[in-house]
């Protein structure tokens, strides 16, 4: 059974009494509203880490994650965090490819292999993100580059490891843009993501594997979104920020 799984991504949001405000709201809302086993998933700036980690410490389903990670453990490496210090702070999980990194970072699939596989030996959940531009869906190569990015980043794991990880499809042309991907649109890619790794590992694994929309998710179209059969949950942006908002969309599991 696969987990389902909601993800609250805050991006270079709060500062930090206000992130200790939204996380407290937010784990006391899920512990008393939510009626489901869905994994909750508090993905703050570094900065919050530590303090939101001693607010969910004995909070079922509740867990912490960290937006970025270094490939190298320790080093000469201004400004960067390594898994190791992750987890130091109560992390078990850490994002890895988002949209913004690639964009505007210049993260490529080669670098986010030796991420995602240094995650894992340090016990961190790598939730891996992939998805295409708005030239690439109207060109009709949105699969061919979400099969590359896919193949590239990960298919040099393990069949064990690879079941690790968490997947989050990202329609990056449906963020912020006024358009909107649908329901079936979702479920189309991400069956065929499950599609590839089964070809690559096995059915077994690829049923085993959570994978997660990151389309602007919002509690009015949750519900939707997470009924179809290969949507495991979503990668949430704003609606993050908003602890009413994102107990909702966690509430759709109920």
């Amino acid at each position: 059974m696969r987990k389902k799984i909601v993800a609250g991504n805050w991006k270079m949001n709060c500062t930090l009494p206000e992130g200790k405000k939204l996380a407290s709201e937010i784990i006391h809302m899920v512990q008393d509203e939510v009626n489901n086993d869905t994994d909750v998933i508090l993905i703050p700036p570094f900065i919050h880490l530590t303090g939101i980690q001693n607010l969910i410490c004995s909070s079922k389903n509740i867990f912490l994650g960290a937006q970025n990670c270094h490939q190298n453990q320790n080093g000469a490496f201004t400004g960067e965090i390594s898994a190791g210090m992750l987890v130091s702070c109560g992390a078990t999980h850490v994002i890895l490819g988002h949209s913004e990194r690639r964009e505007y970072f210049g993260e490529t699939d080669e670098l986010l292999a030796e991420k995602v596989s240094f995650a894992l030996e340090n016990q961190l959940i790598p939730i891996f993100c992939c998805g295409e531009k708005l030239e690439v869906r109207e060109a009709g190569k949105h699969e061919d580059l979400v099969s590359m990015q896919v193949e590239k980043a990960l298919f040099g794991l393990s069949e064990d490891q690879i079941s690790k990880v968490v997947i989050a499809y990202e329609p990056v042309w449906a963020i912020g843009t006024g358009k909107t991907a649908s329901a079936e649109q979702a479920q189309e890619m991400h069956a065929f993501i499950r599609k590839q790794i089964a070809a690559k590992y096995s059915q077994e694994t690829a049923d085993s594997i959570s994978i997660l929309y990151g389309g602007s998710v919002k509690p009015e179209n949750a519900k939707e979104i997470f009924s179809q059969s290969d949507v495991d949950g979503g990668l949430i942006g704003g609606a993050s920020l908003k602890s009413r908002d994102f107990t909702n969309i966690v509430k759709s599991f109920d």
